[in-house]
Parts: C-alpha cells; structure tokens; sequence
C-alpha cells in the first residue's frame, strides 16, 4: 500500500494486490524528492512532462498526477503491475494523464530514443541491479535526447552504492534508499562505485 501524498487526490491510500511484490516509494522520502524537485530545481510540475521507469505500481507517476502533470509516461515490465497503474489511473480519472507502457526499460529506451524530450525522468531499478546495468541506464538516458535542455534524471537507488559523474548534481539519502540527480548531457559515461 502507499499514499499519494499531496494534489488532488492527497492523502488517497492505494492498495496493491497482496501477491505483488513491490517497494513503493515511502512517503518520507516522496514527499523530500518532490520538495527538490519544484524548490531545487524550479520544475513546474503541473506543466512539465515525465518518464517514469521502473514505474512499479505507479507510486511516483500517480503522485505526478494528482500534482496535476499532464503528461506522464509509465514504463513497467511487469504486465499485472503495469495493468494495475493503468486500472488505478482510470479510477481516479487520471487516465489521460498516465500513458502506461508495459516492457523492458532498456528495450523501450533503445527503441523510443529521438521521440520525445522530458523534463524529468525518473528511474527505479530493482535494488538487485548490477553495476554495469546502473552505468547502462545512466548512459541511456544522458547520452540520448530524453531529456530538455535543462531537464533532471533521478535515479533512486540504495544508500551504499555510489555514483560518480560529470553531471551528478546532488545525491539524497533517506535510510537505506537514495536519490541521485543528474542534469541532461549529450555523451558522458558514468562510473560507479560500491560501498562496503
């Protein structure tokens, strides 16, 4: 279960099928990116445009949503996960808003490169992903034309990895999970480091 948090539907409770296995956002840490997002760097929500990756069951692409984004791309792999946004985004009349993609992130980014530009994009990878796979989606998204001119990647992501990066911004740590910022670059290769 998560909340949205603030908007139209503010404080609306959102349960998931109990077989599904997901890590929601939590609330603390939503309500401290979405804080950065609009104070830090001045996007406008309501008039901005997002891709969210890794949409999960659409904890952050609903949370857009109620803030009143209009154009938001959810990419989901997993097909009950991605119907799930999908139903959830009609029940609240947020269904021209949410465009659910269900498929792999990589193969959609490969794919969809030179469609479209976002003001953010926003990642979630599985906290099991590789080293390699982080430099993967880091790659994908920086060095392809995702984002606007002054457009922000976010990349949530555990505490103990690190990145280091020419266009790494800022990283913020809640508990064991954190969000790292990016501005929009035309060709940088990110480097990333493990904790032990």
């Amino acid at each position: 279960m998560y909340r949205i948090i603030s908007g139209r539907w503010k404080s609306k409770r959102i349960a998931a099928p109990k077989n599904f296995e997901v890590r929601p956002t939590t609330d603390f840490a939503k309500e401290a990116l979405f804080s950065i997002i609009e104070n830090r760097f001045n996007i406008d929500i309501s008039s901005g445009s997002v891709l969210d990756l890794f949409a999960g069951i659409g904890s952050l692409s609903l949370e857009f949503a109620s803030r009143g984004c209009e154009d938001i791309t959810a990419v989901e792999m997993n097909p009950r996960h991605a119907a799930f946004i999908g139903s959830t985004a009609a029940m609240l009349d947020m269904a021209l808003q949410v465009n659910v993609q269900r498929g792999d992130v990589y193969d959609y980014l490969k794919k969809n490169r030179n469609r479209k530009m976002y003001d953010l994009v926003i990642a979630d990878p599985p906290f099991s992903t590789e080293e390699k796979k982080y430099q993967e989606l880091i790659s994908m998204v920086l060095n392809n034309p995702y984002l606007k001119p002054h457009g922000i990647f976010i990349l949530e992501h555990q505490s103990r990895v690190k990145f280091e990066h020419p266009n790494l911004l800022d990283t913020r740590k809640y508990g064991n999970v954190s969000f790292s910022f990016f501005r929009a670059n035309e060709e940088q290769t990110a480097e990333i480091t493990e904790e032990n």
